[in-house]
């Protein structure tokens, strides 16, 4: 009988271990458990090193969440969720593939769900559902299967068309866009300021300062957040810090003057 090996990631300790419990009582689930993200990360790469590959994550929505918090914070609406368990399913899925993401919700959010399926999960599940119904959603993610609620059909529907529409015009505006504006919107992505964008691109800051009010013009946006997520609603990702700056057969500048 082939083993289904699962990882229980909550920081909620007595919900995972009476989970984990519930689903090792199964005859054919191994099952392991992590407090966190990072500890979870550290189980993946630690099985896939002996060679006891996990197969699927059980995942809590509001991982990390603060106490009080009703809700984990937003994610940025055009790049990776951040803040909750939605974070470490772009994560797994950027480390390892292989494995399939089941998030378990207190309750039912058409948005979040959307999300989460954008980030890789494979399924969105209520934490109070029956024993039998989780494993049975285990066992279909594993036949590549897409499980959410009836309930949230519609909205999930919604919103991914929504998200479509969005990530088309922003594709758009972002090819309006000249190379070496692109270039310093890979840098405002990756979180550089005008300073650093100069001195990675070997630009003066006023020249900086000039391509960083255009590409905000042509993206119609007025903020530098506003253009991150615009650019990864496109796809846009960071400039590689260690990357070479200049692009071919264009005039470099340094301190100011034509090289």
């Amino acid at each position: 009988m082939a083993r289904i090996r699962v990882l229980v990631v909550d920081d909620h300790r007595v919900f995972a271990e009476s989970l984990a419990a519930a689903l090792a009582a199964e005859p054919d689930v191994d099952v392991a458990a992590a407090g966190s993200a990072p500890a979870a990360l550290r189980c993946l790469d630690r099985g896939a090193a002996e060679g006891r590959r996990f197969d699927v994550l059980l995942v809590d929505a509001d991982l990390g969440a603060a106490p009080a918090a009703p809700a984990a914070v937003p994610p940025d609406p055009g790049g990776e969720p951040a803040g909750d368990g939605i974070a470490l399913v772009a994560g797994v899925r950027k480390a390892q593939p292989a494995p399939r993401v089941i998030v378990l919700a207190e309750k039912d959010d058409a948005r979040r769900a959307a999300l989460a399926l954008q980030a890789g999960a494979s399924g969105w599940v209520a934490k109070d559902c029956s024993l039998q119904r989780l494993l049975a959603v285990v066992r279909g993610v594993l036949r590549d299967e897409t499980h959410l609620p009836p309930a949230l059909l519609t909205g999930v529907l919604r919103e991914l068309t929504a998200a479509r529409r969005h990530r088309t015009e922003s594709e758009r505006l972002v090819e309006s866009l000249t190379p070496r504006e692109r270039e310093v919107l890979r840098c405002m992505v990756a979180g550089l300021g005008r300073k650093a964008v100069a001195e990675r691109l070997f630009l003066s800051p006023h020249t900086v300062r000039t391509h960083m009010q255009n590409v905000l013009g042509k993206l119609g946006v007025h903020s530098t957040l506003a253009a991150v997520a615009l650019a990864r609603r496109a796809g846009v990702g960071p400039a590689p810090l260690a990357e070479a700056a200049a692009l071919p057969g264009q005039v470099v500048e340094r301190g100011g003057q034509p090289a």
